[in-house]
């Protein structure tokens, strides 16, 4: 799963009597949910969002389409007049318009250097342009802005330009090279992540010492950068934390962080716990000073996430068999108040915009943790769990929200959970359920399932008050049906009141082509996940038993 960083959008010419809550409602009924908090000024405002998808559906949604208060808005990528450069967004292209004819229109206003195509979810289509000069851009807004091609009217605007990578990178890449050497590290600049986004991730790998001596030469290359373009003062530093570890560097009653400020001479804070998502469970902190006092406050800061991610991995590591089949640092996404670690202690990335060194990024974070980890990231490595397949039913109207326009959601929620889920067939035109089938580790069980009741929740399938709670099927070897049952259906009584599921083995069953049979669980979604980690146990404990019984009988007639 990549990082996300923000696409800021101006929202204009809007009422004095306008409010932020106002403006939320707006976008909450329009389905287009804010990733932050509203800045709202005299006649306009500010709002971000995750990715440019996003904020291009928020702009085709709103943009002079919706009033407020009497009056129409206008909603556009912010970009300060200073900051307008070469690169242009052109919305609103006829989905059957040949590259071609595009490449020619655009060659019209000056020297292309690059067309990039969006992938969004909008019929029409979206391009990011290049072109060799500002001059060469402005004049393409100011021509094709509202141009006509049959029956569409083409949308322009400006987008964010990558400010500071063309520095960082140097001529022929000799700024990079030079600096990898002299700090004996890996930089990668991630420059298609998110196209259109004001900032770009940087991953460096290296030491502690040589991942601060990149980000202190990458601060000191973007403040040369921002003196001599005018664009900046200030750089500040941006460095990403998981959430789990921020409440530790923070320290008691805010100390630790007020230290490092007073120690450091620089300001820091934290992004608020508003903008986490089960998407991107990290927390921004900015730290604004000289560029000496920015890389003396990253030292600090690394120093205490270290500590305590370190202090985790210890703690993990003592109750890893807690729920056998589960990592239990997985339960953090729903906010448990146990920690879900980053798979390595090294530090990823700085920013160019502003300089980013996040301690964990996502990526790295979810492949080490729901994937094989990466070797050395914990002491003892265990085997890859093997597949499971659950089957959980969700009422048949939610089965669009489930699976996105186009196909969008339930290919992002593959990914994000690292399992794959198919939707399957309705039984019959009156079904009030479908079955969705989820195939995967346990850990990508965990993710693919909640992530659904998740969204149910969202989408208000259920009411709000009401725990939305579903069904799901999972299959047990016929064999260790009766030890699911237990004596006289003891286990199941102990199953129920242990996880506050409903489970059910039905009698009778005709085990299936592979000697298997089905058993229900009923609940909500942590009373179902219980349910089904114990139930796998108790086959896992059959399985064994058996393996151990088939393994002794030759062993003893071959004694006699």
């Amino acid at each position: 799963m990549k990082r996300r960083r923000m696409n800021k959008l101006y929202i204009g010419n809007l009422s004095p009597a306008v409010t932020a809550d106002d403006l939320k409602r707006l976008f909450g009924e329009r389905k287009l949910p804010l990733a932050g908090q509203v800045l709202l000024k005299s006649g306009y405002a500010f709002v971000d969002y995750p990715d440019q998808n996003w904020a291009i559906r928020a702009i085709e949604t709103l943009s002079g389409k919706v009033e407020l208060h009497g009056r129409v808005m206008e909603v556009d990528y912010s970009v300060p007049k200073k900051l307008r450069s070469r690169k242009i967004q052109i919305r609103n292209i006829p989905p059957h318009l040949q590259w071609e004819v595009l490449d020619g229109l655009l060659a019209q206003y000056g020297t292309v250097e690059n067309v990039e195509q969006v992938n969004t979810d909008t019929e029409t289509a979206v391009v990011n342009v290049t072109y060799a000069t500002k001059e060469e851009a402005k004049v393409a807004i100011e021509k094709l802005s509202d141009h006509q091609f049959e029956n569409y009217s083409f949308k322009i605007s400006y987008i964010p330009d990558e400010e500071f990578v063309g520095a960082i990178i140097g001529k022929e890449g000799l700024t990079i090279k030079n600096l990898t050497k002299q700090t004996q590290s890996k930089v990668d600049i991630h420059r298609k992540e998110n196209a259109g986004a004001a900032e770009k991730p940087i991953t460096i790998h290296a030491t502690p010492e040589g991942c601060s001596e990149a980000c202190r030469m990458i601060l000191d290359i973007m403040q040369k950068e921002a003196d001599e373009t005018k664009s900046a003062e200030e750089v500040p530093l941006k460095i990403l934390a998981h959430n789990s570890l921020v409440g530790r560097l923070i320290g008691k009653e805010g100390r630790n962080l007020k230290k490092i400020e007073q120690d450091t001479g620089t300001k820091i804070t934290i992004s608020p716990l508003q903008d986490l998502t089960i998407y991107n469970p990290e927390r921004t902190i900015t730290v604004k000073g000289s560029t000496e006092a920015c890389s003396n406050a990253e030292v600090e800061i690394m120093k205490k996430l270290r500590e305590a991610y370190e202090n985790d991995v210890v703690a993990v590591n003592q109750q890893a068999n807690l729920i056998p089949g589960l990592n239990l640092s997985a339960l953090g996404i729903f906010s448990t108040g146990l920690s879900m670690l980053p798979s390595t202690p090294g530090a990823r990335g700085a920013a160019a915009a502003a300089p980013y060194h996040p301690f964990a990024s996502s990526s790295a974070y979810l492949s080490g943790l729901y994937g094989a980890p990466p070797a050395g990231a914990f002491p003892h490595q265990h085997p890859l769990p093997e597949q499971e397949v659950v089957n959980l039913f969700i009422p048949t109207q939610a089965v669009g929200a489930i699976i996105g326009k186009k196909g969008q959601h339930i290919k992002q929620l593959a990914r994000f959970a690292g399992a794959s889920i198919k939707i399957a067939p309705a039984e019959g035109p009156d079904a009030s359920e479908r079955m969705v089938i989820i195939t995967g580790p346990p850990e990508a069980q965990f993710k693919a399932q909640g992530r659904i009741f998740g969204k149910l929740k969202e989408e208000n399938f259920f009411n709000p008050k009401e725990e939305v709670k579903l069904e799901a099927h999972i299959k047990v070897p016929s064999f260790a049906a009766g030890r699911v049952i237990g004596k006289g259906g003891k286990m199941v009584n102990e199953l129920q009141n242990l996880t506050s599921a409903e489970v059910i083995v039905p009698r009778d069953q005709t085990p299936d082509e592979n000697e298997e049979v089905i058993v229900k669980i009923i609940g909500h979604f942590f009373a179902s996940q219980t349910a089904q980690r114990k139930i796998r146990e108790i086959v896992q404990q059959v399985k064994q038993q058996e393996q151990k019984h088939a393994q002794g009988a030759p062993a003893s007639q071959h004694s006699k």
